[in-house]
């Protein structure tokens, strides 16, 4: 047996002893990490690629909870997307060195396994692979910057603010637009480098009402503020203000996307707008392609916030929406009153809907054509404590007259990736325990 061979077969059991080294790996170590953590933690995680990239590497994303390879009613869907712009490399460490913690700590440290067993995570290492294999490890080059065809990925998603629908999409982007029909990912943030803050949305704007004092605001500005606050503050640095000596200092290391400076055809916009996912851009290292001495040092100052922020998915309220037969509703409107969204939140296949949502007292209201208007007031606790948002849910009753349920605007009409999209959708099984208690319910009331 050669050298090489032998450390081949020796490889998976020293990472598992040791950790997983602190230096950047190439796309082929990557995928044998990634394919290895799938093969020793087949209960808690589930491997697979959502496309491939212009040159052709998979888009591996890494699945990890009690259920990785179903979604559950009631657990929430959590992603982090890594390594965008290939040569802004530290998020793909951190995102591999966050997969080590959370599959060697589950069922040893409380968090981890509360994390786990509360929301599934999807962790996507590296969105630009191309780009990645071709970058100069310096820390202000643009190289490696773009994808294979040199197009920034993060200027290619479709804006509701400016008419994109004559843009190509390029591979990448087409794979993460068809991933977010496949899931319905409540809370996401996708890693950067050259700078250190936290920016949520929007990041662009065509001059009306959320354009505010240079601001362009979100009807869920609290909570995108408060997301990032969490970010920052868990953070070593970040809530410092000038991390990076130069550049330009951040209040509570924060910033609106816009008002740091108008990115049109961005990646958090467009999962905000039209998958109904919160998501924030997330600067993590003022060099971009730091030397592998400074991994440590960075994977210390991120794992606290990294991890705070997961547990943010769990803010708000969630719930079914179900018609008076107990069968869940899909495309039912969720609107929480005096939060004007561009494109209203609506039921996913299995009647769910999630709302982040900070503590205090809100009104719903749930419109669908055919059914009585509901609203309902409802307190809100603050939910990341328990691990768990609140739950409220809906039955419909029919409407004797033509509904006036809330109608969609034409720019809510998810774009078109290029790609036809499966519709092989099917009810969740665990759907039919909230239609039994339901249904019991309904009987208790009527006795």
């Amino acid at each position: 047996m050669s050298v090489f061979t032998l450390c081949l077969f020796l490889w998976p059991w020293l990472s598992s002893i040791h950790g997983l080294e602190f230096r950047y790996h190439n796309s082929m170590e990557m995928e044998q990490y990634l394919k290895d953590v799938n093969r020793r933690f087949p209960d808690i995680t589930h491997l697979h690629s959502i496309g491939k990239s212009v040159e052709g590497r998979e888009l591996w994303v890494l699945i990890l909870g009690q259920h990785p390879r179903e979604h559950r009613t009631g657990i929430p869907e959590f992603k982090y997307v890594g390594n965008m712009h290939g040569n802004e490399a530290v998020g793909r460490v951190l995102l591999l060195q966050l997969i080590d913690y959370l599959t060697s700590s589950y069922l040893s440290d409380p968090l981890a396994t509360r994390l786990l067993n509360s929301s599934r995570v999807h962790i996507l290492p590296s969105m630009n692979p191309d780009g990645f294999e071709s970058s100069a490890r310096e820390c202000t080059n643009t190289k490696g910057r773009y994808n294979k065809n040199g197009v920034d990925l993060n200027r290619n998603f479709p804006d509701v603010f400016e008419s994109t629908t004559d843009r190509e999409r390029e591979k990448e982007v087409r794979a993460v637009m068809d991933w977010l029909k496949t899931e319905s990912f409540v809370l996401s943030a996708n890693l950067h480098g050259g700078a250190v803050v936290a920016s949520y949305p929007y990041d662009n704007s065509n001059g009306g009402s959320e354009l505010q004092g240079g601001l362009s605001i979100s009807p869920d500005d609290d909570v995108f503020v408060h997301l990032a606050q969490t970010y920052s503050y868990s953070h070593s640095d970040m809530h410092n203000e000038n991390s990076c000596s130069d550049l330009q200092d951040f209040s509570q290391g924060i910033t609106n996307g816009y008002h740091w400076y108008p990115l049109p055809g961005g990646m958090q916009d467009y999962n905000y707008v039209w998958a109904q996912c919160f998501e924030l851009t997330l600067e993590i290292s003022c060099c971009k392609y730091p030397p592998e001495a400074q991994l440590p040092g960075l994977w210390a100052a991120n794992k606290p916030a990294l991890l705070a922020y997961m547990q943010q998915v769990h803010l708000g309220v969630k719930g079914v929406v179900m018609d008076s037969y107990g069968k869940p509703v899909q495309n039912a409107v969720v609107e929480i009153a005096e939060r004007r969204n561009i494109c209203p939140f609506r039921t996913d296949r299995n009647g769910e809907y999630y709302r982040l949502l900070l503590p205090g007292n809100y009104t719903i209201k749930v419109t669908n054509p055919g059914h009585k208007t509901l609203t309902q007031t409802v307190q809100v606790p603050y939910g990341p404590s328990a691990f768990s948002a609140l739950t409220q849910n809906f039955l419909l009753q029919n409407s004797d007259y033509s509904s006036t349920a809330t109608q969609l605007p034409q720019s809510c009409t998810t774009p078109d990736p290029g790609i036809q999209e499966s519709d092989s959708a099917t009810l969740l099984p665990s759907v039919f325990t909230t239609l039994t208690l339901f249904l019991l319910q309904r009987l208790l009331m009527l006795s």
